[in-house]
């Protein structure tokens, strides 16, 4: 009998034991939850020849770092090719693009594949979500173009809790809160466990400023989710941001210590980074007091992860984290071998971190002031964006141009006018 997984694709398994432990296996991936590994390791195990088994494998070491590892199953996976589908052949070839970093090709794979095959989730999800291959594209109204990829997917998977919720993300950053809101809701109610779900809600709650109840409902989920899983630190994030604008510092630095910072997250060392460099200079935006050994921390954290320039959302934090610790033969370096689809970006960004770190004002601003018409090429969500916004904002406050900061974060982010973390700009603007 021809297995299938979860979407009806056929599966070059017999065995029953190995189909089950695979669905466990994309579900995981799909839900971002704890045990990806462990299923697909199951999987192949019960059937060492299934080779979507390997490929999956590999996928899952992926999201947790080990790219050893996912060499080893895809490799595996190479030698399994005779007698496989069209379908399960292109999943080989588009994870190897992937493991090889040739980010564009795989991207264009990706869409090439779903045009025949809309319902395979496994190759689908590499587009979807703002740290996926069209949202660290680099491309200018990528945004746009992830809602225009779930758009056309979303017909062909129905009430499916996963889908919902990536087109649910899609609809949130392009502006559309409350029918964001309501379809993911509809994927929590279908799989509560969806950590992407609870992620994106979070992100629909921060963008439409409902701090109390982000709060409160990101507490109350984090209670069940696996620390080891892939987002449990940057959901953490998402739950200190809230705190330290409602002014509790204490739980704030609760929070990144025993979650977000580097030592604490169990999660992939570009969220380490950038949730945890995020995390310090907004509070020092809104005026709490960041210890230098902080800085320190997280610029030798960049320095072993990403010594290298290219990924440019890892490029900017790093950046940040190296300026601030006074870091100046890594910062350099940053802004010298700055490359990659988005360099044109990092390069004035660095240099503008390096300007605020010095006080020199008047330098970051003509530094950052042409970063910000297209930042949303650097990568990430508008969430985490905000610590350009929030930065730029600083810098005008510094250079005594109060009005125009006000004008300006009442006509870029209105979401932010109602508790502007940022000393010195009034509440309420």
């Amino acid at each position: 009998m021809t297995q299938t997984d979860r979407y009806d694709n056929a599966l070059s398994t017999q065995s029953d034991d190995a189909r089950q432990s695979y669905v466990a296996g994309v579900d995981g991936v799909l839900g971002a939850t704890y045990g990806t590994v462990q299923a697909f390791e199951r999987a192949v195990l019960v059937d060492p020849g299934f080779a979507l088994g390997h490929v999956g494998l590999a996928r899952a070491h992926m999201m947790s770092g080990d790219m050893a590892a996912a060499r080893i199953a895809l490799r595996q996976a190479e030698t399994l090719r005779g007698g496989l589908s069209e379908r399960e052949l292109a999943h080989i070839d588009l994870f190897g693009l992937l493991l090889s970093g040739q980010a564009s090709q795989c991207r264009a794979a990706v869409r090439e594949h779903v045009l025949s095959y809309p319902r395979d989730a496994m190759v689908a999800q590499l587009c979807t979500n703002v740290f996926g291959l069209i949202g660290f594209s680099g491309h200018a109204g990528r945004e746009a173009e992830l809602l225009a990829f779930t758009n056309a997917l979303l017909p062909h998977y129905g009430r499916d809790w996963w889908m919902m919720s990536m087109h649910a993300l899609s609809l949130c950053e392009t502006g559309q809160i409350n029918a964001a809101t309501e379809l993911m809701d509809q994927a929590l109610d279908l799989n509560p466990v969806n950590a992407n779900g609870s992620h994106f809600k979070a992100h629909a709650l921060y963008e439409a400023g409902q701090t109390q109840t982000g709060m409160s409902y990101l507490a109350d989920w984090l209670v069940g989710y696996d620390a080891r899983a892939v987002l449990h630190g940057h959901l953490s994030w998402h739950l200190a941001l809230w705190a330290l604008q409602t002014g509790d510092t204490e739980r704030m630095w609760q929070i990144i210590d025993d979650a977000v910072a580097p030592g604490a997250a169990q999660g992939l060392p570009i969220n380490v980074l950038t949730d945890t460099a995020s995390i310090l200079y907004r509070a020092e935006l809104a005026g709490v007091d960041v210890p230098d050994e902080r800085w320190r921390q997280i610029s030798a954290y960049a320095g072993r992860f990403f010594s290298e320039t290219g990924q440019s959302f890892a490029d900017i934090h790093a950046a940040l984290a190296h300026a601030m610790a006074g870091d100046a033969d890594r910062l350099a370096h940053v802004i010298a071998t700055a490359k990659g689809p988005v360099r044109d970006l990092v390069e004035p960004v660095a240099r503008g971190w390096h300007a605020i770190a010095e006080q020199d004002w008047q330098r970051a601003l003509n530094d950052l002031t042409p970063v910000m018409a297209s930042h949303e090429r650097l990568g990430g969500s508008r969430a985490q964006r905000d610590l350009l916004e929030l930065a730029y904002l600083n810098i005008l406050l510094k250079l005594g141009h109060t009005d125009e900061a006000r004008r300006l974060v009442r006509s870029r982010r209105p979401v932010l006018t109602a508790q502007a973390p940022v000393a010195g700009l009034d509440q309420g603007i």
